[in-house]
Parts: structure tokens; sequence; C-alpha cells
């Protein structure tokens, strides 16, 4: 009698829908990993199937993040939440100035889960990291049962490195340094609110979600020593970021209401929802604090990258003792922008 290799189904993922045994580690999970997770991410190192990924890396001090991905509806105008996961790792990492390197995701899933909304996401999540350069090489499946999780959540850590001599840090903002923007305030978490509301709009808000290592590669050169600190605004928006900064690094911060860069939907759309621009999220853009003498060579790098062309000055750092972030109004008035006390939208990433 001659034994014939049996014949692997194919996953109906038109149809199918998560259940337990795609999380219990047999024949099903193994299905799930090849048919969705390792068509869609596929590398030469996630090829390997192991536990781990094992790579070298170029000299440098090595960057690490981790971070989740929760986001509430899973899909919206510009993104969804695997592109998401892989931008908001890779810039966790392109704030220090590394080149990113690595990244690995780890899914919860639960049970009843559409196949084709989890192949939509894996899809989505391989096009993002192909896009950005940095392949997706380890990764972890989980299925909760019915009603123990919300469709989807992804974690994810990345590895990058930092070029000899360069030491990007929130500590080191000082008076007289000019705070730059890379564009627009408030896309993504508008975006999200937009769907979540169901409110509709003349043209609809995208969000800006994006990776920013490009453009962050660009400021660096630029700036030539004179780069202090960078980061991505997203949960609390501008407000905790610049809340933050100057906290600190024992400052003061001072910006201006009329150089800041907000779409007329968006603040449109903040008006009618009862919230402030400067506390919503952002996805893809960064905001910087860069010495007085090299700003202007900085801002016309980022200007001339597709990510930064709406950036901006908006401010410089004080010196204060009570480290208070400062607003000057379009009436020449002055206004506190401090962080909120909770999260004003919550789920946006």
């Amino acid at each position: 009698m001659t034994l014939q290799k049996p014949i692997r189904r194919k996953l109906d993922i038109a149809n199918g829908r998560v259940d337990l045994s795609h999380g219990a580690g047999g024949r099903a999970m193994g299905q799930l990993i090849a048919d969705i997770f390792h068509a869609a991410l596929d590398n030469p190192l996630l090829r390997q199937a192991n536990d781990q990924a094992a790579f070298d890396v170029p000299g440098g001090r090595m960057v690490m993040t981790t971070d989740g991905y929760v986001v509430t509806p899973l899909f919206f105008p510009g993104g969804d939440i695997g592109s998401l996961s892989v931008h908001g790792t890779i810039n966790d990492l392109a704030m220090a100035g590394a080149t990113p390197l690595y990244l690995s995701a780890s899914f919860i899933i639960e049970e009843g889960f559409p196949l084709a909304d989890l192949d939509r996401i894996a899809r989505s999540m391989g096009q993002a990291s192909r896009d950005a350069g940095v392949p997706v090489v380890t990764g972890d499946t989980k299925v909760v049962e019915r009603g123990k999780a919300d469709g989807v959540f992804i974690s994810t850590a990345g590895v990058g490195m930092v070029p000899p001599g360069l030491n990007l840090s929130g500590d080191q903002a000082r008076p007289g340094d000019v705070i730059l923007v890379s564009g627009t305030m408030g896309d993504h978490g508008v975006a999200v609110m937009s769907k979540r509301d169901n409110l509709e709009f003349e043209t609809e808000i995208q969000s800006d979600s994006a990776a920013l290592h490009g453009l962050t590669a660009t400021m660096v050169a630029a700036a030539q020593g004179g780069l202090k600190l960078m980061r991505d605004p997203t949960r609390g928006g501008l407000a905790a970021t610049l809340n933050e900064v100057a906290n600190q690094s024992r400052v003061g911060v001072r910006i201006r209401e009329a150089d800041l860069p907000i779409r007329d939907q968006v603040a449109a759309a903040c008006e009618l929802l009862g919230l402030d621009p400067l506390n919503v999220a952002n996805e893809g853009k960064l905001v910087a604090v860069v010495q007085a003498d090299r700003a202007e060579a900085v801002l016309e790098a980022m200007k001339a990258h597709p990510l930064g062309m709406d950036a901006a000055a908006i401010g410089e750092i004080i010196a204060d003792d009570n480290h208070f972030v400062q607003m000057i109004t379009v009436f020449g008035g002055g206004r506190m922008v401090d962080w909120l006390a909770g999260e004003q939208l919550p789920r946006i990433c």
C-alpha cells in the first residue's frame, strides 16, 4: 500500500470565521498562520517559521520599542489597524533618529472574527511594512472566546539602530530652541471619530497614518547636530507632547495659534464634537525641537519631503520655572495649553 501525503485544504477566507481551534497550536492554527499571516507578511526571516528571528545589525546604538493597538473601528479613512500598527512602531523608533530594521507582531483575535477582515488587515500590514522597508520577522497568534476581545488586537515590537553621536531625548530642550511640526494636526483622531460616530463631511477626512523614518533621516542630516528631540504627537495630541517636553526639560513652551497647521475640516469637526484639535491624536506627524540657528535649514528640508510639505515653525522654548505651555491666540491674547486629566478620544490607536 502506498501512503499519500494528505491534501492540505486552503482556508475559506471569503466566508470563514476564526474559531478557538485557530489558536490551539494544531493544524487549524498552522493553516491560519500560513494562509493569512505568512502570505501577507512574507519575507526570508519570517519564512523560517521559528519562534524568533536571528539577524545581524550594523554598528551603532540599538533602539527597541513596543506598542499595542486597539483602535475602533478597525478600518477608517486612510488606514486600518494593520497599517497603523506598522507605522506607529516605526515612528517610535524614528523619533530617536533610528533606522528601523525589524518588527514583530502578536495578534489576539476574538472567536467568530471574519477571516476576510483578518486577511485584509494582514495584507495591509504587509504592504505597509514593505513600503517602509521594515519587515515583520516574527510573531504570535492567540484566539480568545467570543466576547472576550473586540475583534482583533495587535501588539508590536520594533528594533532599529541609531548612528554614533546622535542622542535625541525629551530632556534636551533649552530656552531659545525652535518648535517645528511636520504638518497638520488632528487628522487621525478626527478620521477615526468620523467613522465611529457616522459623521459625514463635504470632504472626507483621512488619517495621516504614515511611516516617518525617511522624513526623520532628512531632518537629522539637515540639522547638523542642532536637532534636540523629536516626538510623535499620538494620544493626547500636540498638547500632551509639548507638556511632556516642558516637564522633562524643565522649561516653558510658547506657541502661536496663527502658525498652527490645522485643516479647516478638522477644525470644523472638532467644533462640532466639542474637541480641541490640540488634544487630538496624530499618527503620521512629528514635533521637533531644534537649535535656533539650524531651525530654518531643518524646516526647509522638511518642506521638501512628501511627508513634511505642511511643516511649520509654531513656537519656541522659553525659561519658565512652572514649566507651562502657553499659546498666543489669533487675537493677541494668551491661554494655557494643559494636558487632559483623562483620554479625550479613547481607542484611536
